[in-house]
């Protein structure tokens, strides 16, 4: 029996399975990558051109995708793809989409964001749905969710922002709360000190209440939510006479010529020496427009002071409520008065 013929088809059946098993290797996905920095790992110098499930590197870690979970106590950059979760000590750099959630020390990178990014310092991506949350600043083109960071916001389009200073987009759906400022062309509740709204207003008035504090204040904000923002000076006291104000207010209804304002602020009088005196106070102004630019307005207030100097305690005659501190060097009292102003529209 001529057995050459059988060995040599043999021999060629055990190279062609050989071959494909290798080309296979070569494509398919890497399950688990472990290693210290690219290419000191368990892919080697191929990482950046494979996908994984699991990848643990102590430096940094390289990969064309990750699917599952990624760990690297510098930094992880992923050229194309990432779902799951991605967590560095540093930063986050995907390329092209991310699905999860994704949590760095200091920044979040990526194209499509979707899901929570949350960083120390910075977060960006071109579109977002889901959460950025950043100790310092977040940026994106389009958002549909919400942005909250320490001290800025910036975004084309976006649901809500949440900043410590100030926000700025083109377009908001929900709200945006600053501690100082809100930028936007259109935004209808914005919740800061200052609202610059292109489609909404401004205006400058000047006030007068019950205790002849004079201010002259600033109001801006959307179509519903605006700030204030006064200064001024008390004429009935003779030491704390300087006034300063902030607060919030709302147009709860709104006609040609008349509408219906309702507004929350605090306001304090100062000599900038010793003694405070503080009150806050819930507005009730039905507003009058003479022509377009120019409105009138007045009506009553329901006001808490807290205050422990002599003038203080002699600005308001009578009280609903009032109690005193132990020591009797603290006034407290809740009392009812007015407001009234003009202020100019633009």
């Amino acid at each position: 029996m001529n057995i050459k013929p059988y060995t040599l088809s043999l021999l060629k059946t055990i190279t062609l399975t050989l071959l494909t098993t290798t080309l296979y290797a070569q494509t398919k996905p890497s399950r688990t990558h472990i290693g210290l920095i690219y290419p000191l790992s368990s892919n080697g110098k191929h990482a950046p051109l494979d996908s994984n499930t699991f990848s643990l590197n102590l430096i940094g870690g390289v990969s064309a995708a990750e699917d599952g979970f990624t760990l690297a106590g510098v930094t992880n950059v992923i050229h194309d793809t990432s779902k799951g979760v991605q967590i560095a000590g540093f930063s986050n750099h995907i390329g092209q989409k991310a699905e999860g959630v994704r949590v760095a020390g200091f920044m979040n990178l990526s194209g499509e964001s979707k899901g929570a990014s949350v960083a120390g310092f910075l977060n960006k991506a071109a579109d977002m749905k889901g959460a950025q949350v950043a100790g310092f600043m977040n940026l994106a083109k389009n958002t549909d969710g919400f942005q909250l960071a320490g001290f800025m916001n910036k975004a084309k389009n976006t649901s809500s922002q949440i900043a410590g200073f100030m926000n700025i987009a083109k377009k908001v759906k929900g709200v945006q709360v600053a501690a100082f400022l809100n930028v936007a062309d259109s935004s209808d509740y914005p919740i800061g000190f200052i609202n610059l709204i292109k489609n909404g207003e401004k205006s400058l008035a000047i006030t007068v209440d019950d205790n002849l504090t004079t201010l002259l204040s600033f109001r801006s904000g959307g179509r519903i939510l605006y700030g204030i923002l006064g200064i001024g000076y008390n004429l009935k006291n003779k030491k704390e006479i300087y006034a300063a104000e902030a607060g919030l207010g709302a147009h709860v209804y709104t006609s040609q010529a008349f509408r219906l304002n309702i507004e929350l602020a605090g306001l304090t009088l100062k000599d900038f020496k010793a003694g405070e005196y503080f009150k806050s106070s819930i507005r009730i102004l039905p507003a009058f427009k003479i022509n377009p630019h120019l409105e009138i307005f007045g009506g009553p207030t329901f006001n808490y002071v807290n205050t422990n100097t002599e003038e203080g305690r002699n600005l308001t005659e009578k009280f609903i409520s009032k109690w005193e501190s132990k020591n009797g060097n603290r006034l407290q009292g809740i009392y009812a008065g007015y407001t009234a102003g003009v202020q100019y529209i633009f």
